[in-house]
Order: C-alpha cells, then sequence, then structure tokens
C-alpha cells in the first residue's frame, strides 16, 4: 500500500538522477521531494530542504545536532550506502530520530576493485599504459599477488568479502580487527595479528575501517614507516585513516611499491596533493561502491530501511 502521509526528502544527488530508484520509491510514497537541482546540501541548505519533511534518504550529507534541531518534523533517516560517520549518532538519540541503515549491501563492488587495484599495482598496468600512449614500447616487468601476503585491516563486510575473493591466488592473509570473529578466521586459515605485524609482514595493505576517533590516522608516520619498500597500500575506505603526507614521501622515496587511494582527507584532493604527482600512485574519485550493481542494491536498501 501506497504512503500518503509522510514526507520523503531525497538528499542524494545520485539517487535523485536514478530513474530505477526514483520509481520504485514512488511506487511506496507518494509525497517525495528530490534533489533535482543536484545541490551539495549542508548546514542550512540541507535544513532548508528537508523542512517539513518526516523522512529523508541521505549519502554523504553531514547530520549534526544543528541540523537535527532545526528539523522537529524529521522523524527517520536512511542511510543510501554504507559509512556513517557523517551522521551524529547521539544527536539522532537526542531528538528521537530513527535510523534505517542495512549494512554491506555494497561489498562486492569495493572488494572486486581492491583486488582489481592490486594487480594493477604488482604489474604497473597503468604505468604501463601512459609509456605506451607517450610513444614507449619497453617491456615492464612486475608480480603476480599469488602467494603473496596480504594484510587486511578491518575484518568487516568488506574485509570478509575480500577474504572470500582471495582464496583462488592462495594469499597468506593476515587480518587486524577491534573484534576478532575467529570461527570466520579459522574457516579461511586467517592470521590475527596487531597492526605493527600486519604492516611489517604484509606484500599488500588494504583497510577497511570506519572512520571515527579511535580509528583517525590510525596509519600515522610511526606505522607506515614499518612498512615493507615492496608493499602496496590501498585505501577504499575513508579518507582521515591515513597519514597522506607520509604516503607521498615514502612513495617519493622509494619506500613504498605503489598506493591506490579512492578516498581523501579533502575530496576531491587539492591539485597540490603531493599524492598526485607520482606515477606508481592511482587516485579514483571515490567510486569503491558505485558499480551499477552496488548502486542499486544501496538504493533499494534505502528504500526499505524508510520503513524504520
Amino acid at each position: 500500500m501506497m504512503n500518503q502521509i509522510d514526507i520523503v526528502g531525497v538528499c542524494s544527488r545520485s539517487f535523485s538522477k536514478n530513474i530505477f530508484l526514483r520509481g520504485e520509491l514512488m511506487k511506496k510514497y507518494k509525497n517525495v521531494k528530490f534533489n533535482d537541482e543536484g545541490l551539495k546540501l549542508e548546514g542550512k541548505s540541507l535544513v532548508d530542504f528537508l523542512t517539513g519533511c518526516s523522512k529523508a534518504i541521505i549519502a554523504l550529507e553531514t547530520v549534526n545536532e544543528e541540523v537535527l534541531k532545526s528539523l522537529p518534523s524529521l522523524k527517520l533517516i536512511s542511510k543510501y550506502g554504507v559509512g556513517l560517520d557523517m551522521i551524529d549518532m547521539d544527536a539522532l538519540k537526542k531528538y528521537n530520530v530513527k535510523l534505517g541503515w542495512i549494512g554491506g549491501v555494497n561489498r562486492r563492488s569495493v572488494s572486486e576493485l581492491v583486488i582489481s587495484l592490486s594487480i594493477a599495482l604488482l604489474r604497473k598496468t597503468f604505468f604501463a599504459n601512459r609509456e605506451v600512449i607517450s610513444g614507449k614500447w619497453e617491456q615492464i616487468i612486475g608480480s603476480q599477488l599469488s602467494y603473496k601476503t596480504f594484510g587486511i585491516i578491518g575484518l568487516g563486510f568488506i574485509g570478509k568479502d575480500l577474504v572470500r575473493l582471495l582464496e583462488p591466488y592462495e594469499c597468506n592473509i593476515l587480518i587486524n580487527d577491534i573484534n576478532v570473529d575467529y570461527d570466520f578466521c579459522k574457516k579461511y586459515k586467517l592470521h590475527p595479528v596487531n597492526i605493527e605485524e600486519l604492516l611489517e609482514k604484509s606484500d599488500l595493505v588494504s583497510i577497511h575501517t570506519p572512520l571515527d576517533a579511535s580509528t583517525k590516522n590510525i596509519l600515522n608516520d610511526e606505522r607506515l614507516s614499518i612498512m615493507k619498500n615492496s608493499a602496496i597500500l590501498i585505501n577504499l575506505a575513508r579518507g582521515g585513516l591515513i597519514d597522506e603526507r607520509k604516503v607521498a614521501s615514502m612513495l617519493k622515496n622509494g619506500e613504498l611499491l605503489g598506493a591506490a587511494f579512492d578516498v581523501f582527507n579533502s575530496e576531491p584532493p587539492d591539485k597540490d596533493n603531493e599524492l598526485l604527482k607520482y606515477d606508481n600512485f592511482i587516485s579514483i574519485p571515490h567510486i569503491g561502491g558505485s558499480s551499477i550493481e552496488a548502486i542499486t542494491a544501496m538504493g533499494i536498501a534505502a528504500i526499505e530501511s524508510l520503513d524504520g
């Protein structure tokens, strides 16, 4: 039965532009307000957009106490996507606003991209592509992913899916997580270790933690210095987890084989960001969870979560 009472505000620009998701939402709700102007909603503009709405679908919009106290009609927020670091949970409780969220719906999109970036850096394919375009034709020798030691920081939905995808490569997998799932580790022959041991021994490191007070700058100067000169670092989680300046210095000085970031401290990254200067660094614009399949899954999950 169609809901004819609630007014739903869709803040997300990508959701608003998705014809399929719009149609699915409008099958369930009569009163829907889309962000058709493609505005980046924050602060006052976010409040203005959601004024009068009882439910909202958000993506990367910041929802804090200042926003919530100005929206007395808002009763539920549904998350389009997986990260919750932009939402003040204490403020939600204070203003009695429910959160609708289903975790891990884009896990395969992210984990597949980790594999592809790992192989691209090991085989130097992005660099080789640029060489051919510039007119050079020389043999460029890299190495295989198979049998490498792969370190995974954060064994949540994405970390576990990455483990499954790595099985055919017969990697030695080291994991670090604050809450170790020992049954999962036993099933896949994983080795829980502290971060320092993981960084010291891994040929590749991929981080998959949320960004909060406990994880901010978790890979700092001191910890990054432990990594092998032949190692690769991948971040498809959140900017703010890794000391970007230190990674740039390591790439410059041959203290790291390569790195790939889908997320940055500021997005888009500043043009003078040192990381962007190096051939052994791959930068992509926060697309880890943006496969066609993942976008559809996240959208359907967000619609379902409006039910509370």
